[in-house]
């Protein structure tokens, strides 16, 4: 299985029907293949400034680290120079906190990347989440 075009769009899509059935604060989401190139970005209407942008960087640090979101809010916590360091040097940026989640076929493969952005990190990533499971992918979080 690959991360087609298509497949993309419907997680992005999916990712933002979700939180606007949950009532949660405008979202945006990016879906970045395993080279970290975008294959969908989307933000609702009302989502704030740069929110796509904070869902590019959620996707893009799990993918150069080779973690989920959660796994990267730890290592931030524990080692922040290092954090500050590799933040410097990722050209789409690293934002270690749920919301960024690898995305994996049934064996384990790695497909790529979803990061959302707009309301908590923990109501980003469930959003994620419940569109991965609706495709029939695993979600990597780093828990």
């Amino acid at each position: 299985m690959s991360l087609t075009l298509d497949l993309a769009l419907q997680l992005a899509r999916d990712t933002l029907a979700e939180g606007e059935t949950r009532g949660f604060l405008p979202l945006a989401v990016a879906v970045l293949d395993t080279a970290g190139q975008p294959l969908a970005i989307l933000r609702d209407h009302r989502s704030s400034l740069h929110r796509a942008d904070i869902a590019v960087g959620k996707a893009a640090g799990c993918l150069a680290m080779g973690f989920g979101g959660r796994e990267l809010a730890k290592r931030a916590s524990a080692m922040p120079a290092f954090m500050t360091a590799v933040s410097a040097i990722f050209p789409k940026g690293i934002v270690p906190v749920p919301g960024g989640v690898l995305i994996r076929d049934a064996d384990g493969g790695l497909l790529g990347a979803i990061g959302v952005s707009g309301d908590t990190s923990d109501n980003d990533e469930t959003c994620a989440l419940a569109a991965l499971d609706r495709a029939g992918l695993h979600a990597d979080t780093g828990a």
